[in-house]
């Protein structure tokens, strides 16, 4: 009787032009699956923010507590100091805006002089979205070297409110690290996530103060009550452009003054 061996023959790899023509047919697929996350983490801060977040933050009016006839305001668009700077370009139908200007961001308000101070600068902390000694110029106008406080609004622990401007850019390329030397390009990226409680620090010629969040809003471009100065109270605004990436609105995150360390 004879034994028959069967010996099963390995697999044949397919030609190589088979598999160049795979890569072919597959490759349009993996390009259009890539552009669709590409495209989606552009689109989503614009949808998340016109459908979610916008609609309860939108704001037509700041509304008081009071009777106005009880507070004193200020207001940098009051008649008796309304003052264009002379160096202040205007802008070109057509021409792109420079939004590294701060004068830009609000276009139906009057740009103030500056403060007549021997402080030009001071620093700010936000623990809870990483921004370390990030500088404050009060005489100034260029979004892409430090945050800027608005001319006319009140210096940190003064009564009124430090109106703090600052740029933002995608989420995924925030990056405040003090090494970095963009870092102010998206310094105010993340500010729309804090919550009320949070901590943010201002250290002004020798004094840290602290303020704790307790409100956010959204206005337009045009909403130039938001730089109103109300003497009852002592307030730190930080505003940025929203959604991120764009300059359709401006986000506000609004705190009250806590505490004072000398």
């Amino acid at each position: 009787m004879s034994l028959y061996m069967y010996v099963k023959a390995p697999p044949q790899s397919p030609p190589r032009t088979q598999v160049h023509h795979r890569l072919q047919k597959l490759m349009p697929t993996v390009l259009v699956t890539l552009g669709s996350i590409l495209l989606a983490n552009v689109a989503w801060p614009i949808i998340n923010y016109q459908f979610f977040i916008s609609p309860e933050l939108k704001r037509t009016e700041i509304l008081s507590p009071i009777n106005n006839s009880q507070v004193a305001f200020y207001s940098p668009l009051a008649s008796t100091q309304k003052q264009i700077l002379a160096d202040q370009p205007s802008q070109v139908l057509g021409k792109e805006i420079d939004y590294t200007n701060a004068a830009n961001w609000f276009p139906t308000a009057d740009y103030l002089p500056p403060h007549d101070s021997k402080i030009t600068n001071y620093t700010i902390d936000i623990p809870k979205i990483n921004i370390e000694s990030a500088v404050v110029e009060i005489n100034g106008t260029d979004l892409s070297n430090h945050l800027i406080q608005y001319p006319g609004t009140s210096n940190p622990g003064q009564p009124g409110s430090s109106v703090l401007f600052g740029h933002s850019i995608l989420r995924q390329f925030y990056n405040p690290s003090i090494t970095n030397p963009r870092r102010y390009i998206s310094i105010f990226s993340k500010i729309m996530t804090l919550e009320s409680g949070d901590d943010i620090f201002v250290n002004f010629d020798g004094i840290r103060y602290k303020y704790v969040v307790s409100e956010k809003v959204i206005v337009n471009p045009e909403d130039t009550f938001i730089l109103q100065q109300r003497h009852d109270r002592r307030e730190l605004k930080l505003i940025t452009c929203v959604p991120e990436g764009t300059y359709l609105h401006r986000g506000v995150v609004i705190a009250e003054l806590q505490d004072i360390n000398n």
